[in-house]
């Protein structure tokens, strides 16, 4: 059997087996217990000092939440009808996300059913809706850290509307793969086209080079997510299930923009209600630096967001960026002499790349990383 697993060093408890570890220890006083079931663990909260514990969405029995309560513990209980969980201690699977999809379709998963919710509390200016999805993006915001802790994570950004069987696409599903291959946790903005490819070239990494190749067949025959999200979803699950255990990767989507589906190639999903928290802590969290395929406005702000803390080193030492096409950025968006400009004479300078071919980038951001 595997050993017990050791509490967070902050005492947080985000599963019954790191709970009942807690208890086996003595005390849950000052621990912050995140959306554990604990409908059956009424004995152990009965016994144990819970002194200055916070038990976020943690469903109880009535005599156990009383007791708490009387311990001066803080029980913020679950909030009934949500299709999410505002407290949750885990990053999203893909499996999560889309359940229900092959059964019912696209709008009767919890993504498509949370992105309603979002619409309509929106629209109506609800406070209460408002504070759960700032306490949401805080608690995955949090998860996502203890996800990375240790990794060398680099950004590839790029358009949504990078189609499947283009040969676009199945660059950026290469570059994943070799940045994979090589160490490093690929993050994307979690949605379609380049993102997407991003993923599936990660997901593709463990396995034999033509499986990617056959892949890439199988996804061209739905390039798109339009006109319908059910079938551009079901092809990628096809995908995970004739080759199963894929490598890991981060895909880090909003419900801001919801029309556009979160891709299911990330192993691990951080989605945030609130697009500029995810912007900033994609950027942020892409220590091994950033690579930008073609986009468009989307990706011309994220280059710029991304050059900012670089500018100003507020973040530390400026991290790698690569821009990859050299037409795309000094013609058809001419952002790349722009960003030459606020680079130079500062530590930044050697810290940017423009390449013409994405084949090209894994050395560049080598080169950046060590310097040469």
């Amino acid at each position: 059997m595997p050993p017990p697993p050791e509490p967070h060093p902050d005492r947080e408890i985000e599963s019954l087996a790191e709970f009942d570890l807690a208890v086996a220890h003595g005390t849950l006083a000052g621990h912050r217990v995140q959306s554990v079931d604990l409908t059956d663990r009424t004995f152990a909260l009965l016994t144990a000092d819970t002194t200055g514990a916070v038990f976020l969405g943690c469903p109880m029995q009535p005599d156990a939440a009383a007791k708490v309560r009387a311990d001066g513990a803080l029980v913020f209980p679950p909030v009934p009808d949500l299709h999410f969980d505002p407290y949750r201690g885990l990053l999203y699977s893909p499996d999560e996300l889309f359940e229900g999809l092959g059964a019912s379709g696209y709008e009767a998963t919890p993504d498509a059913r949370a992105y309603a919710w979002f619409q309509e509390t929106k629209a109506d200016g609800d406070i209460f809706a408002s504070m759960l999805r700032s306490i949401h993006d805080d608690a995955i915001s949090d998860a996502l850290d203890e996800h990375l802790v240790g990794a060398r994570v680099v950004g590839v950004m790029g358009g949504h509307a990078m189609a499947r069987g283009t040969d676009a696409y199945a660059g950026a599903a290469r570059l994943g793969r070799v940045l994979a291959r090589s160490g490093l946790t690929v993050a994307t903005g979690g949605g379609p086209g380049a993102m997407e490819a991003a993923n599936l070239g990660a997901y593709a990494a463990p396995h034999p080079d033509e499986m990617l190749d056959e892949a890439l067949e199988l996804l061209a025959k739905t390039p798109s997510f339009t006109p319908s999200v059910s079938d551009w979803a079901g092809a990628a699950f096809e995908v995970r299930d004739r080759w199963p255990g894929g490598g890991d990767s981060i895909g880090i989507p909003t419900w801001f923009y919801g029309h556009e589906p979160p891709n299911a190639f990330a192993g691990h999903i951080a989605k945030y209600f609130a697009n500029a928290t995810r912007e900033d802590g994609l950027l942020a969290r892409s220590t091994a630096g950033v690579i930008f395929l073609p986009g468009a406005a989307g990706t011309v702000q994220e280059i710029f967001d991304n050059a900012t803390p670089n500018y100003y080193e507020s973040r530390g030492e400026p991290t790698p960026m690569v821009l990859v096409n050299r037409v795309h950025w000094t013609r058809t968006l001419p952002t790349w002499p722009l960003l030459q400009s606020l680079a130079a004479g500062r530590a930044m300078e050697s810290r940017i790349a423009l390449v013409d071919s994405v084949d090209e980038a894994p050395a560049a951001l080598m080169s950046l990383t060590s310097g040469d």
